[in-house]
């Protein structure tokens, strides 16, 4: 309570001027808690889901693109470069483009099998660089795993699910 922070990807500042847990007044808050706060400086209106609020001096990480390792779950032909599912991590939706294909790599021993694939199909664990359309905060799932995990949907069905491995700051 007092804190001034961020709200990313939109850049507003607001200061924290409640938080509470199950309908209960907390002082503070640690991450992984589930939480309602209250803001002064900012409105309702302003705030969308998939927002992320973190520390003025510390603000959360917008991603202009990422590398990320996923899993093709299913997907009725090949996936390629230039494909754009729908990427949902945490409570943000945004389409993303497969902008490259990095590396095909074996699930269990994460060892490269083939590099600069020409598709990926269903069962196919790869590397890949994605690039989100709309600003999208994300973090490498090493730093902050709760903001680091993504399901990959397209036509109604989940095609795949990833983790974040680095990320490329929008600047």
């Amino acid at each position: 309570v007092g804190d001034k922070v961020v709200i990313a990807p939109v850049n507003l500042t607001a200061e924290v001027k409640s938080i509470e847990m199950h309908h209960t007044p907390i002082e503070k808050a640690i991450p992984g808690d589930n939480i309602g706060i209250n803001l002064r400086g900012v409105s309702k209106q302003d705030i969308k889901r998939g927002y992320v609020i973190g520390p003025v001096d510390n603000p959360p990480t917008v991603a202009k693109e990422f590398i990320a390792q996923v899993i093709i779950i299913y997907h009725p032909s090949a996936i390629s470069a230039g494909y754009t599912p729908v990427l949902h991590a945490h409570t943000a939706q945004v389409a993303t483009t497969f902008k490259e294909l990095i590396a095909k790599i074996d699930p269990r021993s994460g060892q490269v099998v083939e590099e600069k694939p020409k598709s990926l199909k269903t069962g196919d664990s790869a590397l890949v660089r994605l690039a989100p359309l709309r600003p999208l905060c994300i973090e490498p799932y090493s730093v902050i795993p709760q903001l680091g995990r993504f399901a990959i949907r397209d036509m109604g069905t989940t095609i795949g699910a990833g983790i974040v491995k680095e990320v490329t700051v929008k600047g």
